[in-house]
C-alpha cells in the first residue's frame, strides 16, 4: 500500500495531463482534434478513472488503518523563510478524493450526451478535465499557501465554464459576477493567510491553530485579532460556498452547460468552501467567536435559500438555491462544532444534489424538443408537467433525489441532516429552530418542483403559456433598457435584440419541423449517471446512522483522538434519536403533503394563498431584493464614484499637469528671443542688468 501513497501526487496530474493533452490539440491541431470527438472524450474520462480508482484505494488504505501520510519538498526560500509543497494523504483527503473523481467521471459521461451537438464539445471536456484537476489539488494541499494557489485555480475554472457560451450576454454577465464575487471573498482569505502567518509564522494548519491559542492565552495577541483572522479566512469560504452575503453569483451561474452545474453544486467549486472550513478547524475551533459567527452565517443561508427557492419557477435556479441552503446546513454545523456531521452531509448531498442537476438537465434536454433552444423556455416549470410518462428513469431519479434532500428515512439526506439538527439542538435550540423550519421548506419546494415537472398535464405545447411567458420576458428587457431592475430577473437578462434572435431562431427551428408534440427520454449516457447517482443517494447514508456511524469513527475533528469519539458514541440515546427524527420527518411530511394538495390535487390555489400574503410572496420572489441592492449601492454606486473620480483626474489632475505644460510653453516661447546666440546682446543684457543694481541699490 505504501507505493500507492508514493504515486499519489499523479491523482490532480492525469486530469491535468488529460486537459492539457486536449488543450494542445485545439491549439495546434484544431479542426482534426474537434472532429475526433469521441476519442478526446474518451480520453478525458479514462484521466479522470483512472485518478478514481487510485482514490478508492487510497480511502480502502485509510479505512483499514494506514497512518496519514505527508510528502513535501521545499519550494521556496529565503533567510529563515522556508516554505513547502507537496501533498498529504489522511482520511478527510481520502473521502474528498473519492467524492470529487467519482461525481466528476459521471457529470463527463453525462456531458457527451447533453453537449453532443455543441460545436465547443471538445472544449468543454478540456475545461472539465482542468477543473477537476483543480479541485483534486486542492484535496491534496498540506499547507495554506498551496490551498490558495489551487483555489484561485478553481475560481478560474469555474469562470470559464459557467461563461461557456461567451456569445450569449446572459452567460458572460453571469461568469463576470461569479469572478468578481468571488474576488471579494478570495481577497479577505489572502489577508488572513498573511495575518495568520504574521502572528505564528507558519502556513500548516495544525500548527497554526496550536500557536494561536498559546498567543491569544499568554496575550501576545488581543482575542479581537484573533476574532479577525479567523473571520478574513473564513471570507473565502463565504465567497465559494455561496454563504450570506456572497451567495449572489451561484444562481447566476446556472447560464452554464448543466453538467458543469452539477460538478460546481456537488463536488468541486462550493464543496471547497466546506473543504477549507473542515481544514482550518484546528484554527477555528480556538475562537469560539469565530465559530459562532459561522454557525449563524450558515444558519441565516439555509433559511434564506430555502425562503427564496419556494418561489422559484426555472428549475435550475430552484436547485441552485437549494444548493446555497444545504450548504449553510453544513455551515452551520461546522460552526456547532459538528465536524463529523458537516461533512457527512457534504457527502450525501454531493451524490444526490449531482443527480438532482442532472436529472434537471435531461428534462432540459428532452424539452428542447419541443419548445426549442430557449433557456426562457426550456427552464421554466410552468411549461411542464407530466413528463414522467415520457421520461420515466428522469422522473423516478429525480423523486429519489427529492426524497433524500428532504430528509425522508431511509434515503441518505435524511441521516446527515438529522445528525446536524440533533448536534445544533444540543448546541444552541434556536439555531435547530431555524434548521428545523428549513428543513420543513426545503421538502415543500422540492416536491413543488416534482410536481410541476413530472405530474399533471404536460404544458409544453400551450401557447397560450408560451407566449405569457415570452412577454414577461420582454417587459424585462424593457426595464432593463429603462435602467430599472426587474422584479425575480437579475443581471443575467438577455437584451432585446437577443430576445428577439431567440425567438426568430425557435420560429425558424418550428417551420422546419424539428419539433415534436412530446419530449422523449434522454439517451444512455445522461440517463445511466443518473441510475447510479441514484444508488448511493438511497445507500450512502447507512454509513451514519447512530446505530453504527462508521463515517463518525472515520471523519472526526483533528483535535479528537478515536477513543474519544467511539466514547461518545457509546452514549447514543436511542429516545432523543427519535423524538428529533419525528421532528424533522414530520415537518417534511407535512409540507409534501401540503404541496401535493397545491400542485399535484390542485385542492389549495397557490395564487390564492400568494395575494394573501404578498410582501412575503414578492420578498422570495425577488430574492430578498439582495441583487437588487448589490446593483443599485455597488453596480450605480461605483459607476457615479468612478464618473467622479473621472472628473477629479480630468479638472485636477490633468489641468495641473496642462497648467504646467501651458507654463512651460509660454516660457520657453519667451526664452527664444533672448537666447539668440549674440555675444552682443548677452553684453547688453548684462550692462542693463548691472546698471538696474546699481539704480536701485543707489535709491536705497
Amino acid at each position: 500500500m505504501e507505493v500507492i501513497y508514493q504515486y499519489a501526487w499523479l491523482i490532480p496530474v492525469f486530469p491535468l495531463f488529460g486537459a492539457m493533452l486536449v488543450g494542445l490539440g485545439l491549439i495546434s491541431l484544431n479542426q482534426v482534434t474537434n472532429r475526433l470527438r469521441q476519442l478526446n472524450a474518451v480520453v478525458i474520462i479514462s484521466m479522470m478513472a483512472v485518478a478514481m480508482v487510485l482514490s478508492f484505494a487510497l480511502l480502502w488504505s485509510q479505512i483499514q488503518g494506514h497512518a496519514p501520510y505527508l510528502r513535501t519538498f521545499e519550494w521556496a526560500a529565503a533567510g529563515n523563510f522556508h516554505l513547502s509543497m507537496g501533498y498529504t494523504i489522511d482520511h478527510l483527503t481520502a473521502l474528498m478524493l473519492v467524492i470529487v473523481t467519482t461525481v466528476a467521471c459521471l457529470v463527463m459521461v453525462y456531458t457527451d450526451g447533453y453537449m453532443a451537438h455543441d460545436p465547443s464539445y471538445v472544449r468543454f471536456y478540456a475545461y472539465l478535465s482542468l477543473f477537476g484537476s483543480s479541485m483534486l489539488g486542492l484535496v491534496i494541499s498540506p499547507n495554506l499557501v498551496q490551498v490558495y494557489i489551487f483555489w484561485e485555480l478553481v475560481g478560474m475554472c469555474s469562470y470559464l465554464l459557467v461563461g461557456f457560451w461567451f456569445d450569449r450576454k446572459s452567460a458572460a454577465d453571469a461568469a463576470q459576477k461569479a469572478f468578481v464575487t468571488n474576488r471579494v471573498g478570495d481577497f479577505g482569505l489572502l489577508l488572513g493567510i498573511l495575518g495568520l502567518f504574521w502572528a505564528t509564522g507558519s502556513f500548516d494548519f495544525n500548527i497554526m491553530g496550536d500557536r494561536l491559542a498559546q498567543l491569544v492565552e499568554s496575550g501576545s495577541i488581543s482575542n479581537f485579532l484573533a476574532v479577525l483572522l479567523a473571520i478574513l479566512v473564513f471570507l473565502g469560504p463565504v465567497a465559494k460556498s455561496a454563504q450570506f452575503p456572497l451567495h449572489v453569483w451561484l444562481p447566476d451561474a446556472m447560464e452554464g452547460p448543466t453538467p458543469i452545474s452539477a460538478l460546481i453544486h456537488a463536488a468541486t467549486m462550493v464543496a471547497a468552501g466546506v473543504f477549507l472550513i473542515a481544514r482550518m478547524y484546528p484554527v477555528f475551533e480556538h475562537v469560539p467567536v469565530a465559530m459562532n459567527v459561522i454557525a449563524f452565517t450558515g444558519a441565516f443561508t439555509a433559511f434564506l435559500g430555502a425562503t427564496i427557492a419556494i418561489t422559484q419557477n426555472d428549475i435550475k435556479k430552484g436547485l441552485a438555491y437549494s444548493t446555497i441552503s444545504q450548504l449553510g446546513y453544513m455551515v452551520m454545523a461546522m460552526g456547532i462544532g459538528s465536524y463529523s456531521a458537516g461533512l457527512f452531509h457534504l457527502m450525501t448531498h454531493a451524490y444526490f444534489k449531482a443527480m438532482l442537476f442532472l436529472g434537471s438537465g435531461s428534462v432540459i434536454h428532452g424539452m428542447e424538443g419541443v419548445v426549442g433552444h430557449d433557456p426562457a423556455l426550456a427552464q421554466d416549470m410552468r411549461l411542464m408537467g407530466g413528463l414522467r410518462k415520457y421520461m420515466p428513469v428522469t422522473a423516478t431519479t429525480f423523486l429519489i433525489g427529492c426524497l433524500a434532500i428532504s430528509g425522508i428515512p431511509p434515503f441518505a439526506g435524511f441521516w446527515s441532516k438529522d445528525e446536524i439538527l440533533g448536534k445544533a439542538f444540543e448546541a444552541n435550540p434556536f439555531l435547530w429552530m431555524i434548521g428545523w423550519l428549513t428543513a420543513g421548506i426545503t421538502a415543500f419546494y422540492m416536491f413543488r418542483m416534482y410536481f410541476m415537472t413530472f405530474e399533471g398535464k404536460f404544458r409544453g405545447t400551450d401557447e397560450k403559456i408560451k407566449q405569457k411567458l415570452k412577454s414577461a420576458a420582454a417587459t424585462i428587457v424593457l426595464e432593463l433598457e429603462s435602467g430599472e431592475l426587474a422584479p425575480n430577473f437579475g443581471p443575467g437578462a438577455m437584451k432585446k435584440g437577443e430576445l428577439a434572435a431567440t425567438s426568430q431562431q425557435h420560429d425558424s427551428h418550428d417551420s422546419h419541423g424539428h419539433h415534436s408534440d412530446s419530449p422523449h427520454e434522454s439517451p444512455w449516457t445522461m440517463t445511466l449517471p443518473l441510475a447510479l447517482l441514484a444508488v448511493p443517494s438511497i445507500l450512502i447514508g447507512l454509513v451514519g446512522t447512530p446505530y453504527a456511524n462508521y463515517f463518525e469513527e472515520f471523519i472526526f475533528p483533528p483535535s479528537e483522538t478515536l477513543s474519544e469519539v467511539i466514547e461518545k458514541a457509546s452514549e447514543f440515546n436511542p429516545t432523543e434519536f427519535y423524538i428529533m427524527a419525528g421532528a424533522s420527518v414530520g415537518i417534511s411530511l407535512i409540507a409534501i403533503t401540503l404541496a401535493s394538495l397545491m400542485y399535484l390535487r390542485r385542492k389549495i390555489d397557490p395564487a390564492a394563498i400568494a395575494a394573501q400574503i404578498k410582501p412575503l410572496y414578492d420578498l422570495s420572489l425577488n430574492k430578498w431584493y439582495f441583487d437588487d441592492i448589490y446593483h443599485r449601492v455597488f453596480v450605480l454606486g461605483l459607476r457615479r464614484l468612478a464618473r467622479q473620480v473621472m472628473e477629479v483626474d480630468f479638472r485636477v489632475v490633468d489641468g495641473a499637469v496642462n497648467l504646467t505644460g501651458f507654463f512651460t510653453l509660454v516660457t520657453g516661447e519667451g526664452l527664444k528671443y533672448l537666447e539668440n546666440g549674440r555675444a552682443q546682446f548677452y553684453a547688453l543684457i548684462v550692462f542693463g542688468a548691472v546698471l538696474g543694481l546699481v539704480i536701485v541699490f543707489g535709491v536705497t
